[in-house]
């Protein structure tokens, strides 16, 4: 049993990964924690000067990196540790060494049995924590840039949709919200005006989190505005874009999307439900309709056709689309943010201001879900007939 797990324990280990890990793994987490100190002047100073220094930036530079929380946790810790090593400490003892043909008497620290273990084990799980929380943070930048870059591919802000000069009135206003569980997500959503005066509205949801699901929402949002400019009528444009993700998106993915034509002058949307939540249509009279009828996410089945449906938006009513994220964050019993929640507080928003409307339903996510972490995105998109 011992052998088996000192196996499986050091299983792929070579020598050259040990090599590494002091060669060049800790000197870039060491790098990457004191970027920005002035190395030339710490060299000049005497060698107890530049241990000090060293030491306090190395410590401050790496704490200041962390939560506030976990912070002040790092810090009682380390004390505690050196706590707990003065208590060890039994004096000074002198040692000889031999220094031929001399001898020296040098004064060295006397610790209790175990203690030299103890030093060299907090060390080591300092070293580990050093180069771990680097690797951590430095794929942190990336992945903040790479959100940033998704969050430009989408619209911000509420958007005026007006009927072109000289054509019959009628107007609207639309705005998307999303908040991904990790630095970036797989939920996507799009408003596109188009040149005559309608627009195309969408909320989407790839399978999986995180990394890989941001890179399908970006392929998908490009398929979907390359298809948009051929002029196809919804539910053939659907069928497309499921060919193309089929052809070019991993087999264990799919996507559900809601892809709404709508026109503002006459109130009619046009809609196809790839497997998505069904929209909420909240009336002026303050009554909800959902917008069944659906068809398979996009992704599964090569082949797979949709079928389109019709519904209309009178003024001052306001359609919410928004993503599984909502409906399924669960507070600390468990109990999810079902559809009678999310009526609740659209009712509640007493507005059918997009962004007001949004932000609203975003709240009181969070306030359903308390202190419970999120685990999935948040996505809400509001179109409001003016």
């Amino acid at each position: 049993m011992p052998r088996k797990f000192f196996d499986d324990y050091t299983q792929g280990l070579t020598s050259q990964d040990v090599q590494r890990l002091f060669t060049r793994d800790a000197p870039e987490a060491y790098r990457f924690f004191t970027r920005g100190l002035d190395v030339e002047k710490i060299r000049r100073m005497p060698w107890y000067r530049r241990w000090w220094i060293y030491t306090r930036e190395l410590f401050v530079r790496f704490s200041m990196r962390l939560t506030p929380a976990r912070r002040v946790l790092y810090g009682l810790s380390v004390f505690l540790t050196f706590v707990g090593l003065i208590e060890l400490f039994r004096g000074v003892h002198e040692t000889r060494i031999l220094l031929f043909p001399f001898t020296a008497h040098v004064p060295l620290p006397r610790w209790e049995p175990g203690a030299t273990k103890l030093l060299l084990g907090f060390v080591g799980l300092q070293m580990l924590m050093l180069m771990e929380i680097a690797d951590r943070l430095s794929l942190k930048g990336d992945l903040e840039i790479a959100r940033d870059i998704q969050l430009a591919m989408l619209p911000s802000g509420t958007i005026e949709i007006a009927a072109p000069a000289g054509q019959e009135t009628g107007s609207a206003r639309a705005c998307g919200l999303t908040r991904p569980a990790n630095t970036v997500g797989g939920d996507f959503y799009d408003i596109l005006p188009l040149p005559d005066g309608r627009v195309i509205i969408t909320v989407g949801d790839v399978s999986g989190k995180g990394s890989p699901a941001a890179l399908l929402m970006a392929l998908l949002l490009a398929m979907m505005r390359t298809l948009v400019d051929e002029g196809l009528e919804s539910a053939r444009l659907l069928t497309r874009l499921n060919t193309q993700i089929v052809r070019h998106a991993p087999g264990s993915r799919f996507i559900t999307l809601f892809y709404g034509l709508y026109d503002p002058r006459t109130g009619d949307l046009e809609y196809v439900n790839a497997g998505h939540l069904p929209p909420l249509l909240h009336r002026r009279d303050g009554t909800f309709d959902r917008l069944t009828g659906g068809n398979i996410a996009l992704g599964m089945f090569d082949g797979s056709t949709y079928e389109s449906h019709h519904a209309r938006l009178n003024a001052g009513d306001a359609l919410i689309l928004y993503s599984d994220g909502i409906t399924e964050a669960e507070d600390h019993r468990g109990q999810e943010f079902d559809e009678s929640h999310l009526s609740a507080a659209i009712s509640a928003a007493a507005t059918h201001d997009p962004e007001p409307l949004g932000r609203a339903v975003l709240a009181a996510v969070d306030r359903h879900a308390g202190d419970v972490r999120l685990v999935d995105d948040l996505t809400v998109l509001v179109l409001s007939q003016n």
